[in-house]
């Protein structure tokens, strides 16, 4: 059976009230604003309240994707969470998202591959759809990593912030529109590089293990930036060429918001000029897997996604490129823990979201 085209119909987010500045953070660690801003290009970061855990956000975050796009919660068919920091171990936080959302009866379940992860779920739901087993697929990046961070180490606890961003999938029009391609991966001999030890099976929660600081985030900085560096261009490069597409016919480059170093280096690495890149980390910092969603909301709410006039595929003049008012091209490219990495390419229509 011929697969079934897949789409991006609507997109909501949520993020925290409390904003913490690199200067707040100066207060306590020996850092300032500048040292911050021009190692990772972050000036302010979400933080979770203490009650708040990610299927909070990522419910708040669900219900605007369901609201721009007119559908009820007992509409769907599945929903998907992707998080490095769900609520529990188990049950999973797509459970406690289908309950305050209202969607009871609806499959729920988790997905974990760090900050890849709501690429690696945007693939799954996709899949569904294309198969025929779904028409309405709820994808959600929820992240608190703020609870996972010890504080008092420099190297994590500038450059990580709270959020959550969903989207909602169906079928699309056409072949030539909607989501055209994944590329998926991951290297294992990096597992160590980013992680967090302690908490599972193989690690259970001691004494020992919270004394050494096991349940916190530990990353090898130097090691994960050339990881990142390098990925995210033969990721991309990659799915470019297996869809027919060239650089220079992307409208938008929406990286995973981790460091703005990885991402100048990357859009350099493959041609994509500024203009092209889309960023928003100074304000949000890396809220892993919302950081994608996060931009994509707001791309469509500055005009930059989302136009709902114009060609589908490539352009009459055989460009891929699209003019104002019409479908985008869109290059989307995760990497994480794992070490995980992951890239979607869309052309995008009339992504809705609600006016807030």
């Amino acid at each position: 059976m011929k697969p079934i085209p897949v789409k991006i119909s609507s997109v909501g987010t949520h993020v925290p009230d409390r904003i913490v500045t690199n200067d707040d953070l100066s207060l306590t660690l020996d850092t300032s604003d500048e040292w911050i801003s021009t190692r990772s290009g972050i000036r302010e970061r979400r933080i979770a309240a203490d009650d708040q855990a990610a299927s909070d956000l990522g419910a708040v975050a669900a219900a605007r994707a369901l609201e721009a796009a007119g559908v009820r919660p007992s509409e769907l068919d599945l929903i998907i969470t992707a998080s490095l920091s769900p609520d529990m171990l188990f049950p999973a936080t797509a459970s406690f998202i289908s309950g305050k959302i209202g969607a009871d009866g609806v499959p729920a379940f988790d997905l974990s591959a760090a900050c890849t992860g709501f690429i690696y779920a945007l693939a799954t739901g996709s899949a569904f759809i294309a198969s025929g087993q779904a028409e309405k697929v709820l994808v959600v990046g929820a992240d608190v990593v703020s609870k996972m961070i010890d504080w008092t180490d420099r190297s994590t606890a500038v450059l990580f912030g709270d959020g959550a961003g969903a989207v909602l999938l169906e079928p699309a029009e056409s072949e030539q529109e909607g989501i055209l391609g994944f590329d998926l991966g991951n290297d294992p001999s990096g597992a160590g590089l980013l992680s967090l030890a302690a908490g599972g099976s193989r690690l259970p929660a001691s004494r020992e293990t919270v004394e050494s600081g096991g349940h916190f985030i530990s990353m090898n900085g130097r090691e994960v930036y050339k990881f990142a560096a390098r990925i995210i261009v033969s990721s991309a490069r990659k799915l470019l060429g297996e869809t027919g597409y060239g650089v220079d016919e992307v409208d938008l480059f929406v990286p995973h918001q981790a460091n703005i170093r990885i991402i100048d280096a990357a859009a350099g690495k493959l041609g994509i000029p500024p203009e092209r890149v889309f960023t928003n980390l100074e304000r949000y910092g890396n809220t892993s897997c919302a950081s994608i969603p996060l931009c994509i909301d707001e791309a469509v709410l500055t005009g930059r996604l989302g136009a709902t006039a114009g060609v589908q595929g490539k352009n009459p003049d055989g460009s891929g490129r699209s003019e104002s008012g019409s479908n985008k091209l869109v290059l989307m490219v995760g990497f994480g823990g794992g070490l995980s990495w992951g890239s979607c390419l869309a052309r995008t229509g009339d992504i809705k979201r609600i006016q807030e």
